[in-house]
């Protein structure tokens, strides 16, 4: 997993609330295991009509909103099911934050090990940065290790929990974190063979 570093990028904003994880990645893009590819299809009902032509008035269809890197929402941000695709499809699109009031606990979850940064702020403030964003040529600062948004010289604070934090500045996801461990997990399996070799040995008669 990439390691979460501080971003300095355009917003785009989405003042919209329960935006759910079938809108982020409709049902039918699920098919994949794949991690890599989703992004095309991001927010695909919004984004295209039914010919799969562009819908000109979604932000993410405008210019310069594109090449967004963050998105300010309403609340309650990725509920729906439980989906891990709609985080990778916004990884693969290329958003590193979302700014929003609450969010969906499995999305926000599932975000941390996608090195996506899901940042709660009060609804006034999401409702100021949600203005600053509508300028196409906003840039918001998102600083993990500080725990601050800065927008218009001016700072929001935000709070995450220490360990979360850690994984994503270190960029350790579950398997990462169970590497770190690897030369317990090999000293255990040697001495557990040493000491009950009758377990490893093989039936195969050849």
């Amino acid at each position: 997993m990439l390691k979460f570093e501080t971003i300095t990028a355009r917003a785009a904003p989405m003042p919209l609330i329960n935006i759910d994880t079938d809108m982020i990645i409709p049902k039918q893009f699920l098919k994949t295991i794949k991690r890599t590819g989703l992004g095309k299809n991001l927010f695909h009902e919004m984004r295209f009509d039914l010919n799969d032509k562009e819908i000109p008035d979604f932000i993410l269809n405008k210019t310069p909103y594109r090449n967004s890197k963050i998105i300010i929402a309403g609340e309650n941000f990725g509920c729906g099911s439980s989906r891990e695709h709609a985080p990778w499809a916004l990884v693969d699109f290329g958003i590193k934050v979302i700014i929003a009031p609450s969010f969906a606990d499995i999305f926000y979850n599932n975000c941390f090990k996608n090195s996506i940064l899901p940042v709660i702020l009060p609804a006034s403030e999401v409702d100021e940065l949600l203005k600053i964003a509508q300028d196409q040529n906003n840039s918001i600062t998102v600083d993990l290790a500080k725990q601050e948004v800065i927008a218009n010289n001016k700072t929001f604070n935000f709070t995450i929990d220490s360990f979360k934090k850690h994984c994503l500045i270190e960029g350790l996801d579950d398997i990462g974190l169970t590497l770190q461990l690897e030369n317990k997990i090999k000293n255990y399996e040697t001495n557990r063979q040493n000491l009950t070799p009758w377990l490893f040995k093989s039936n195969n008669p050849n």
